[in-house]
């Protein structure tokens, strides 16, 4: 993934060595070489990420950090504070300023992208949650933002997979004054204890003895209970290679042996601090009466939701120059089917339609019904052509499989015709991409039903 990167640091040696790295890494970069620029660059155009030097003349990184954390605009950037300090004084200073990470000098290129990388994600994540939060707050709901929420990273619930004895006392002694440790040497044990013990991190070492730390890593990221732990590995070095592995498939942080204890215990209270905060940000989107907002029979969004997050979506893809695509899916013959096996077997094939799309649209993507059998499905961050292919998918696993619906449990076959549109246009407007949409939804049932047709305008 790419993401906007402030690089601030007030020699210019260093702002072109890191630009340089994350360039090579396909990241937009800006650089500001005073705390004062920085946040003056915050102001007119927010990045997803900030790498922060501590050591600048005037305003320190500390200052900014904490300036740029204190304000309502700007305090959900992740911020990476870059030091050539390491006394544990200091890494805990960057901490309780505000930052959500460090990186010390030399940089490793490794730790460089990986740090940015996850927080971008994690920026992508707040901020799709954010704006699903504002949605809601513009349609009269309680609000959720600006509020002062007191999250610490402190008295962590710590989950820990080590199989050698003097690593693990090593690391349950750094951790257990600030944490609740459970420690385990059979990942098979951790699979079971995981998904039920409210556990705030978990920590596994990469290269276990009698097991494979790193399958372990990607089983429960493969499980809805542990979905979202977060996990950091324990790595030797030479296995930057497995390493990149663990990466990949989702691992959040690392720390590399020996282990240095406050690094370690840093890294555990930034890690135990951002589930808190997520675990906080879905619990209030949850609580903020959904059933207004959500449609009684297939539990999607309802119209109500969709024109004021469909608005909020297009501003962003706007401002940011980035696509957004809209896709509208009309039952085939519904009035045959609720006329032939009656309208209770109706709804079924309406929430069972709802489950299918469900499954086969990214977490981003907002999937509505419209009234009646009418649904559609907005797509940030793509293009009309990949569009195409999100409905085309969409409609080959409605037509795969009959519905079993009604009270006798009947086999209905469904079709569904679809229209995509994009926003292409400078006088676009929400409005004018749904129009077309439907335009090109009236010609799939034009021309003869169960097919995808794009926007040609």
């Amino acid at each position: 993934m790419t993401a906007r990167v402030l690089i601030v640091d007030d020699m210019l040696a260093n702002l072109k060595l890191l630009e340089a790295r994350l360039v090579a890494e396909y990241f937009t970069v800006q650089t500001a070489s005073s705390g004062a620029d920085a946040l003056e660059i915050c102001r007119q155009d927010l990045p997803d990420v900030i790498l922060l030097d501590v050591m600048m003349p005037g305003m320190d990184g500390f200052e900014v950090c904490q300036r740029l954390k204190s304000d309502f605009r700007t305090q959900h950037i992740p911020i990476v504070m870059v030091t050539a300090l390491d006394h544990p004084n200091d890494l805990l200073k960057a901490l309780e300023s505000g930052a959500d990470d460090f990186l010390t000098k030399p940089v490793d290129d490794l730790a460089l992208i990986t740090r940015v990388r996850n927080l971008a994600r994690l920026k992508l994540l707040t901020d799709e949650m954010l704006m699903r939060a504002s949605t809601e707050q513009q349609m009269g709901y309680p609000a959720m933002l600006g509020e002062d929420v007191a999250i610490t990273g402190c008295d962590g619930r710590i989950l820990m997979v080590e199989d050698r004895e003097g690593a693990a006392t090593r690391i349950v002694e750094a951790l257990q004054s600030d944490n609740d440790v459970v420690h385990m040497v059979d990942p098979a044990h951790a699979m079971l204890v995981a998904p039920s013990g409210d556990f705030d991190l978990l920590i596994v070492s990469l290269n276990l003895q009698n097991a494979d730390g790193l399958r372990l890593c990607s089983q429960l990221r493969s499980l809805d209970r542990t979905r979202h732990l977060p996990i950091m590995m324990i790595v030797e070095p030479g296995e930057e290679a497995r390493l990149h592995r663990g990466l990949d498939m989702g691992v959040n942080d690392y720390v590399m042996r020996p282990v240095n204890p406050s690094e370690l215990l840093a890294r555990v209270r930034t890690q135990v601090k951002r589930k808190r905060y997520t675990d906080y940000l879905r619990s209030r989107l949850e609580q903020t009466v959904e059933m207004a907002v959500l449609d009684p029979l297939t539990a999607l969004h309802n119209r109500r939701y969709l024109s004021s997050h469909l608005e909020t979506l297009f501003e962003e893809s706007a401002e940011r120059g980035r696509p957004l695509s809209v896709l509208l899916i009309d039952v085939d013959h519904f009035k045959v089917i609720n006329d032939t096996h009656g309208h209770d077997a109706g709804d079924d094939v309406l929430r069972e339609l709802a489950l299918r799309l469900r499954r086969n649209i990214r977490g981003i993507d907002l999937a509505c019904r419209l009234g009646g059998e009418e649904f559609v499905v907005v797509m940030p961050d793509t293009g009309l052509e990949s569009a195409y292919l999100v409905g085309e998918r969409l409609r080959q696993c409605i037509a795969a499989a009959p519905f079993i619906a009604g009270a006798q449990n009947k086999a209905v076959n469904v079709t569904a015709s679809m229209g995509v549109a994009a926003l292409e246009y400078e006088e676009d407007t929400p409005e004018l991409i749904l129009k077309r949409a439907d335009q090109a939804l009236y010609c799939a049932k034009r021309d003869g039903r169960n097919r995808v047709v794009g926007d040609a305008a």
